[in-house]
């Protein structure tokens, strides 16, 4: 059985990790400090910490030292909005085995997981099902492997933001999402402007709606969000 440990401090960021890693059939628990992340993390057997770097009581540096400093090479993946190159140096050097910038793609994060899991030989390197290498709706087939997408047999250019919030709702329909969970769980933040998500969603109805200003698949859910329906 595969155990994550994650240490992040924001909850709405570490509610929408534990639900996706669930969804990926990957055992969680979170703490919220750093100083929780160490006495778990010598209490018990995880496959791999994700940790995030601003932490209250110690910092996710501090937590990493004093892990390595006591032999334990659980994997750990940094989490941080620092982008700069000191701190991913000095994370690498303190025994991190990734660095993830936020905000993240939410899949890309969970590529990386496997990654470092595979590497580490905890899972086993599998081919991708088939139905999970191809979603879709409609005339539209998305290929994941790929990152294309089609309508009718025509490609349509998306951003790399655009394609991660299209697969997100063709992988969760009927259901509904308030913006600042889309923010969390496809760019990889607590919160964020409104207009954002809603330029984006508008991107999506302009190249998947046959009626824009009357989407079936691309819903508004009035004071609640938004829900995307096949």
């Amino acid at each position: 059985m595969t155990r994550l440990l994650i240490v992040e401090d924001d909850e709405a960021i570490a509610t929408g990790l534990a639900l996706n890693l669930k969804l990926a059939g990957r055992v969680t628990t979170i703490a919220r400090d750093g100083e929780a992340a160490i006495e778990l993390a010598q209490a018990e057997d995880f496959s791999l910490i994700l940790l995030d770097i601003n932490l209250p009581k110690k910092n996710g540096l501090e937590v990493l030292s004093t892990l390595r400093a006591t032999d334990n090479l659980v994997p750990v993946i940094v989490l941080s909005a620092r982008d700069g190159e000191f701190d991913k140096v000095a994370a690498l050097r303190l025994g991190a085995d990734d660095y993830v910038t936020k905000p993240f793609a939410l899949a890309e994060l969970m590529a990386r997981v496997d990654a470092v899991l595979r590497r580490t030989g905890q899972i086993a390197l599998t081919p991708v099902p088939a139905t999970e290498s191809e979603l879709g709706f409609g005339n539209v087939a998305i290929d994941l492997a790929q990152r294309v997408a089609l309508r009718a047999g025509e490609e349509l250019k998306l951003t790399h933001l655009e394609f991660e919030l299209l697969v997100f709702f063709v992988r969760h329909p009927s259901q509904v999402f308030s913006r600042n969970q889309l923010f969390n769980l496809v760019w990889g933040q607590s919160a964020g402007s409104v207009r954002t998500v809603d330029n984006f969603v508008g991107q999506l109805r302009k190249r998947f709606e046959d009626n824009p200003e009357h989407p079936r698949h691309f819903i508004t859910v009035r004071g609640s969000g938004y829900r995307f329906e096949r």
